[in-house]
């Protein structure tokens, strides 16, 4: 991003590159703003249509993350048309239209070209009023920090390429990344969020990292208080560890510091490359319970995984 040429500054950019915040953030009235985010990856699972389904939660997840409502979405398609059967991008297609549909946007268009190895993903747009966008920066010290999905699933997605995982394996975490982040996002609009990312590809510490770094505040995380995906430590072991997951370890090593009695494995766990994760969020201390209360109730297995100091600016501590 560093390499990207200077802009002019525009007044009505209420997000762009500064934070490496989720979706940009444009307004274009007093009452309303747009937040648009692309994302798009190669297939992560066998099932065609689960995977149209997982590339559109992980792409719509960005405009829960800002808080935003979707209103469209365009295709992004890259397929090898003379190699594979139309019938497998049909089924991709239909995935994403699905899940599209199950947020409340609307599919306006797209792309595709012939590409050797497939690609899929979506262009997403939405709507938000300007002083109600959430932000990845602003965390306050005495915060408490909720994730609302388990980590573990880049390990698990490794482990589905190494046929490591059984059928059952492969559904759970098929289903942890097709869920979409809506009904957690709804859930805090009824909350004072001081900071929102979803943990996506550079893991939840990488993601919290910036968060943190963003907010001028350092993290302190409970290991055990963190949810993961059964077996994830015992795959990690077989070696289904992505490499993406161990760039995050590098990347990281100057700005964590973690408990002696977390060893590699552990962190690799801490730091793995998620696909369509959960949302990060840093809100008052006093608003957790009924937080916690409100998501479970609505089926959202979140947890309280740490808090926010005026300690360590820019650092993660793990206990």
């Amino acid at each position: 991003m560093r390499h990207l040429p200077s802009t002019v500054p525009d007044p009505n950019l209420l997000v762009g590159l500064d934070t490496s915040d989720d979706a940009g953030v444009y307004r274009i009235s007093d009452e309303l703003a747009l937040v648009q985010t692309v994302d798009f990856f190669t297939p992560i699972v066998d099932d065609p249509y689960m995977f149209g389904q997982i590339a559109a939660a992980n792409a719509l997840s960005d405009l829960y993350a800002m808080g935003a409502k979707p209103l469209t979405v365009l295709n992004i398609v890259g397929f090898p048309i003379k190699k594979l059967d139309q019938s497998i991008l049909a089924d991709i297609l239909r995935g994403a239209s699905d899940k599209v549909a199950e947020a409340g946007a609307t599919l306006v268009g797209g792309h595709s070209i012939d590409d050797p190895e497939p690609k899929f993903g979506l262009a997403c747009t939405g709507i938000i009023h300007p002083e109600k966008v959430r932000k990845n920066i602003g965390a306050r010290a005495g915060d408490r920090l909720i994730l609302t999905k388990p980590i573990g699933v880049g390990i698990h997605t490794t482990a589905i390429k190494r046929d490591l995982l059984s059928p059952a394996e492969i559904e759970q975490v098929s289903q942890v990344m097709a869920t979409l982040n809506k009904t957690a996002a709804m859930v805090l609009d009824d909350f004072e969020v001081h900071a929102c990312t979803d943990v996506t590809g550079f893991g939840l510490l990488g993601h919290g990292a910036e968060m943190a770094r963003g907010s001028e505040v350092g993290f302190v995380l409970s290991y055990a208080r963190i949810p993961i995906l059964p077996r994830t430590r015992q795959l990690a072991e077989a070696g289904a560890v992505p490499g993406g997951t161990k760039a995050n370890h590098k990347w990281l090593s100057d700005c964590v510091v973690y408990d002696p009695s977390l060893d590699e494995v552990d962190q690799w766990i801490l730091c793995d490359a998620i696909t369509s994760g959960g949302l990060l969020v840093a809100l008052p201390e006093a608003q957790v319970e009924n937080l916690l209360t409100a998501l479970h109730k609505h089926g959202v297995n979140a947890a309280d995984i740490g808090y926010v100091t005026d300690d360590h600016p820019g650092c993660i501590k793990v206990t």
